[in-house]
């Protein structure tokens, strides 16, 4: 069962990342500030929900929320300041992007880069206790499934419409056998297995 609120003396905004472990494309963020009262039974943490009902959930969210905002860095950028700067700056971004300013952030997870002059607390497993979070969590895994839907149209032969860029046994498989486009994260060592020398 998730908590609707942290806390109730300031406005809360919910903030989560998708695509931190991906091979390939961008890392997606969202920040999320939903009302007093706010209840949906699907919600729920982006991973526990299936694909169709995420959609129905992104929908809900974005016509409900009292603030909501997606933003995303690029692989090139990920690649420039590794991974979890890059988680860091998508955050700061989404919560730029909020039209209503919370007097606290919750994060998803166990270490943030402080945003200025906002408060944080980092919540371990908070996309499963905590609203807003679990919401930011659906609109980040919903934008950037839908952004690697539209990359896989530029590049169908690493299967992203199904992997979404993690590192499943196709897309592992793809990049064997075909090597890496340039929405691959190269910062992350991806490199074809070196065939085995016939001594």
């Amino acid at each position: 069962m998730l908590s609707l609120f942290f806390q109730t003396e300031c406005t809360e905004a919910g903030v989560d990342e998708a695509g931190r472990g991906c091979y390939a494309g961008p890392v997606f963020a969202a920040a999320v500030i939903l009302p007093k009262g706010f209840y949906h039974p699907l919600l729920n943490d982006s991973k526990q929900v299936p694909a169709s009902k995420r959609e129905i959930l992104r929908e809900v969210i974005e016509k409900s929320a009292l603030a909501w905002a997606v933003a995303q860095v690029d692989n090139e950028d990920i690649d420039r300041i590794n991974i979890l700067q890059a988680s860091y700056k998508a955050m700061h971004l989404a919560i730029d992007g909020l039209q209503k300013k919370p007097g606290l952030l919750l994060i998803d997870g166990n270490r943030f880069k402080p945003y200025p002059s906002i408060q944080h607390t980092c919540i371990i497993k908070g996309d499963g206790k905590i609203a807003s979070i679990a919401a930011a969590s659906i609109l980040a895994k919903t934008y950037r499934d839908s952004y690697m839907m539209q990359l896989h149209n530029e590049f169908p032969l690493y299967g992203w419409d199904r992997n979404k860029g993690y590192g499943t046994a196709e897309h592992r498989k793809a990049i064997d056998e075909n090597g890496l486009c340039k929405y691959h994260r190269k910062s992350f060592q991806i490199v074809p297995k070196q065939m085995e020398l016939g001594l």
